[in-house]
């Protein structure tokens, strides 16, 4: 009897088990990188940059300080002074 018993739970078919899928992820912030770093921009809000900080020449002749490989749209985000 334990030799049906057994030879019949081994005949199951045994049922897959996957994890469940993952929800996108849409937080950037927790999208990092390493070696980035916090700036405050010239339009008062934060930005997340990876590159270094370069003087750039502005068109009336002076220069300004700008973070460079920034998250989001613009390569390159005009700082605070």
């Amino acid at each position: 009897m334990k030799a049906l018993t057994l030879a019949l739970l081994l005949c199951l078919p045994l049922p897959k088990l996957t994890p469940p899928p993952r929800a996108p992820n849409d937080h950037i912030s927790q999208v990092t990188r390493k070696g980035g770093r916090w700036y405050f921009a010239a339009t008062g809000h934060a930005v997340y940059c990876y590159g270094p900080v370069l003087l750039v020449g502005e068109r009336r002749g002076g220069l300004r300080r700008v973070a460079t490989f920034c998250q989001g749209e613009k390569p390159m985000v005009p700082l605070m002074d």
